[in-house]
C-alpha cells in the first residue's frame, strides 16, 4: 500500500494540472473576447477551408453515385452469357463453333433458382426496306418478350411485343428511338409503318430506348430493330446462340447466379469450349474504386486550403504575442513557467483553428442537407470529410501555433516588464 504522503502529492499535482488547464482555457477565451474582430477574420480562412473540404468530398460522392447509377441502369441485375470460343465436330467431321442453344437456357432455368427473366438473342445484320424505295443498314436482334425486363429498356411509344406475339410468330418489330426519329421524324410517327427484311414485312408496334445511352458499347446500336426470337430463328435456320441474357431479383444475387449459370452451361458442352458470364458487378466495382480514389484525392487537395489558413493563424498569433509582451512579463513575474506560457498561446491557436473548423464543417454539412430538404434529390454524404476537416484544423492549430507559443515562452521576464 503506497504511503499517504505519495497519494496526497499525486492528488495535489492532479488538482494543480486541472486548475492550470482551466485557467489556460479561460485566458484563451478572454483573449478571444478582447480581439474578436481580428480572431474572427483569422478564423475565416479555416471556415472556408473546412467547408471546402466537406463540399468537395460531397461533390465527389455525388459524381460517384451518379456514375454508378448510370452504369447500373443498363441492367442492374443482369447476367449475360457469351460464347468466346471452342468447336465441336459437325457434319462430315467439319469443326463448327460450340455455340449455346435454347436448350441451354431451358436447363439453366430448371437448375438455377431465383431467375426472374431470360432471353435468347440472335443477331442478324442486313439491309431493311423502309418503304418508298428507302433502305437502311440495320441490326435485327431476335429476342424474347422478357428482354425488355432483363435490359431495363424503356418503351417510349407504342408497346413491346409479348408472349402472345411470340406464340403466334407475329411479324412485329420494335425499333430504337434514334432510328425512328431518323427515318420517320418522331417516335410516335413510326408506329404502324411496315419494314421489310428478306422479303418479309414487319409492322412497327413500338419504339424503345436504353435507360442510359451506351453509345453503341452494348448490343443496342443506333440502327437496332428487335423482333420476336421465334420469328428470327427462321432467318438463321438454327437454334444456336452466341448470347443469352438472365436476370435475378437482387444485385447481391448476381455473382452467385452467374457462377451457377456458367457451371450449368459448361457441363453441357465440350471442356475446351469457352463461355463467359458477364455482369455489371465487376464494372461497378472498378468504377466505384476509381471514383472513391478520385474523391479522396480531391478531398486531400482541398485540405491544402486549411494549411494555407494556418499561415494566417501564425501571423495573427505572432502579432498577438507582440502586443501582449508586458502581460507575459507580469505572468512570469507572478510565477508562471515557460511551459504554462507556451501552453496558453498554443491553446489560443488551437482554439482559433478548431473554432473555424467547426463552423466550416457545419456550413459544409448544412448546404447539401438543405438541398435534400428543399428538393427531391438526395445528396450522398460521408462523415469522413468532416473528421478530416476537424482533425486537420487541430493539426494546423498545433503546427502553426508552435512558433508563436515558443517565442512567447522564451521571452525574458525582465525585458518584458520594461517593454512599452
Amino acid at each position: 500500500m503506497p504511503p499517504v504522503t505519495d497519494t496526497f502529492e499525486r492528488t495535489l499535482a492532479s488538482a494543480r494540472t486541472t486548475v492550470a488547464f482551466r485557467e489556460t482555457l479561460r485566458l484563451a477565451y478572454d483573449s478571444f473576447l478582447a480581439s474578436k474582430v481580428r480572431f474572427l477574420l483569422t478564423m475565416l480562412g479555416m471556415v472556408i477551408g473546412s467547408a471546402s473540404v466537406i463540399l468537395v468530398a460531397t461533390l465527389g460522392l455525388t459524381g460517384r453515385q451518379y456514375a454508378l447509377n448510370m452504369i447500373a441502369s443498363i441492367g442492374p441485375n443482369m447476367v449475360e452469357m457469351q460464347y468466346n470460343g471452342g468447336t465441336v465436330a459437325g457434319p462430315n467431321n467439319v469443326a463448327t463453333p460450340d455455340l449455346m442453344t435454347r436448350e441451354d437456357m431451358t436447363a439453366v432455368l430448371d437448375q438455377v433458382p431465383g431467375i426472374t427473366a431470360s432471353s435468347p438473342m440472335l443477331e442478324i445484320h442486313d439491309r431493311v426496306s423502309l418503304g418508298n424505295g428507302l433502305a437502311q443498314d440495320a441490326m435485327l436482334l431476335g429476342v424474347s418478350s422478357q428482354y425488355k425486363e432483363v435490359r431495363n429498356l424503356k418503351t417510349i411509344s407504342g408497346r413491346f411485343f409479348d408472349d402472345q406475339d411470340e406464340a403466334t410468330h407475329a411479324k412485329v418489330a420494335v425499333i430504337v428511338k434514334s432510328l425512328a426519329e431518323k427515318m420517320y421524324g418522331s417516335s410516335s410517327a413510326a408506329i404502324g409503318h411496315t419494314i421489310t427484311f428478306s422479303g418479309i414485312p414487319f409492322t412497327i408496334i413500338g419504339v424503345f430506348k436504353e435507360s442510359i445511352e451506351t453509345f453503341g458499347m452494348s448490343e443496342v446500336s443506333d440502327s437496332t430493330i428487335l423482333i420476336p426470337y421465334a420469328v428470327a430463328r427462321y432467318f438463321t435456320g438454327t437454334d444456336t446462340l452466341k448470347q443469352i441474357f438472365f436476370s435475378v431479383p437482387n444485385a447481391s444475387d448476381v455473382e452467385p447466379a452467374a457462377n451457377k449459370i456458367l457451371s450449368v452451361i459448361k457441363k453441357r458442352h465440350r471442356p475446351t469450349s469457352v463461355y463467359v458470364a458477364f455482369t455489371l458487378t465487376q464494372v461497378l466495382t472498378v468504377m466505384g474504386s476509381i471514383a472513391t480514389m478520385l474523391t479522396i484525392v480531391l478531398t486531400l487537395a482541398s485540405a491544402i486550403t486549411l494549411v494555407v489558413s494556418g499561415v494566417g493563424i501564425m501571423n495573427s498569433m505572432l502579432a498577438n504575442v507582440q502586443s501582449r509582451i508586458r502581460e507575459i512579463g507580469i505572468r512570469k513575474a507572478l510565477g508562471a513557467t515557460s511551459n504554462e506560457i507556451r501552453l496558453q498561446f498554443l491553446t489560443e491557436s488551437i482554439f482559433m483553428s478548431l473554432a473555424g473548423g467547426v463552423v466550416g464543417t457545419v456550413i459544409g454539412l448544412a448546404l447539401p442537407l438543405s438541398v435534400g430538404l428543399l428538393t427531391d434529390y438526395t445528396i450522398p454524404q460521408s462523415p469522413w470529410p468532416a473528421v478530416i476537416a476537424l482533425c486537420t484544423s487541430i493539426l494546423v492549430g498545433v503546427i502553426f501555433g508552435t512558433l508563436p507559443a515558443e517565442r512567447a515562452a522564451r521571452l525574458d521576464p525582465v525585458t518584458t516588464l520594461k517593454y512599452e
